[in-house]
């Protein structure tokens, strides 16, 4: 059974409200639609009230069961403001520049989300990158014992050899533009850590270059690798997280296990790689794209990490159904772990879910 299909399944035992800024997009008014009628909680459509009626009448979408917020009508807009003002970064603005920032829906999403009306977030899919990933970097705090806000992206897609389903998560494809080593170990480890309570399975991370365990090479990148894999295998040690962690490694090594035994790299990682850690923001972004694009998998993200909230910031280019499966990622992010995964799931399969 495919990730996505198993986590709707959990995640219609414990609903969720996912809020999305650009609301009358149409597809997000597909994905909302669809995560609605699948039970799964309640979207929360942000923008014109008329606007986004208006689109949903022309795609005869029903907005039955899903919620739809003009920030400026809102009950919560005088809390926001005051709360915003209490940010220690807009502490000295004044209070038409905070009504200004709240009437963005981005940042008027990310308030919900930090002030708990809103259990994830799903933006990105009309504005830039920087203009999404803004508010969330601004508002939202991080994780205890993680510097690093990095993203991810989830491809589930099926195993050549044995046609089973396979999940592959990719990092950072879309906010540390050139990380360092400390970066890239949080970001193998968050990234890592989605990964298990996402799929109760434990991950096995390689960190990535254009070598394979070398000797001899002197070049920086092929070193700041090597320094990641042992930072990340501390942290890993540290914060009690079980995962195999292994770099640097050629991706193929990484991946396929007879290519892994022929160049002689041994180890619990080689050619069994779940977690992808690429050296920097071009080679992850376009790994991600190249996969995507040629391969038509189903693709979820980004997903950021480092967060202490649910939020994913999705490519303009992403269709309704990446969308949703992205949005079905976030929303199970916030459901505890034991929960998502109780001792007991031998109904997984008995469960009727519709994908698009």
């Amino acid at each position: 059974m495919p990730l996505i299909s198993k986590l709707t399944v959990r995640l219609k035992r414990h609903p969720k409200r996912v809020v999305f800024p650009e609301g009358s997009d149409p597809r997000i008014l597909q994905a909302a639609r669809q995560f609605a009628s699948n039970d799964l909680g309640i979207p929360i459509l942000l923008g014109d009230r008329a606007q986004i009626k208006e689109n949903a009448d022309k795609l005869n979408v029903s907005l039955e069961r899903i919620r739809i917020i003009e920030p400026r009508r809102s009950d919560e807009w005088d809390n926001f403001t005051k709360m915003f003002q209490g940010l220690r970064r807009f502490k000295n603005l004044k209070e038409k520049e905070i009504e200004q920032y709240l009437e963005d829906t981005n940042y008027f999403a990310t308030m919900m989300l930090a002030t708990s009306q809103a259990d994830a977030i799903v933006s990105g899919a009309t504005s830039t990158a920087s203009s999404a990933l803004r508010p969330l970097l601004q508002i939202v705090p991080r994780l205890p014992d993680v510097s690093t806000v990095s993203s991810l992206n989830i491809f589930d897609l099926e195993d050549l050899e044995t046609g089973k389903d396979r999940e592959i998560f990719l990092a950072d494809c879309a906010v540390v533009p050139n990380p360092t080593s400390q970066q890239l170990a949080d970001i193998a480890v968050t990234t890592a850590a989605l990964s298990y309570h996402l799929t109760n399975s434990k991950p096995y991370v390689a960190l990535l270059s254009y070598s394979s365990k070398s000797i001899t090479s002197k070049n920086p990148t092929v070193a700041k690798m090597k320094a990641a894999t042992e930072m990340a295998r501390k942290k890993a040690l540290e914060l009690g997280i079980p995962m195999e962690i292994d770099g640097e490694l050629q991706v193929d090594a990484a991946l396929d296990p007879i290519t892994a035994k022929t160049k002689k790299i041994e180890g619990p990682v080689a050619g069994h790689a779940n977690v992808l850690i690429f050296p920097d923001l071009h080679s992850a972004n376009i790994a991600s794209k190249l996969l995507d694009t040629l391969t038509r998998a189903r693709n979820y993200g980004p997903i950021l990490t480092g967060l202490t909230k649910p939020a994913a910031e999705i490519s303009r280019g992403a269709t309704a159904t990446d969308i949703f499966g992205t949005a079905v990622m976030v929303a199970s992010q916030a459901i505890d772990h034991k929960l998502l995964y109780p001792t007991d799931n031998s109904d997984d399969l008995n469960e009727d879910v519709t994908i698009l």
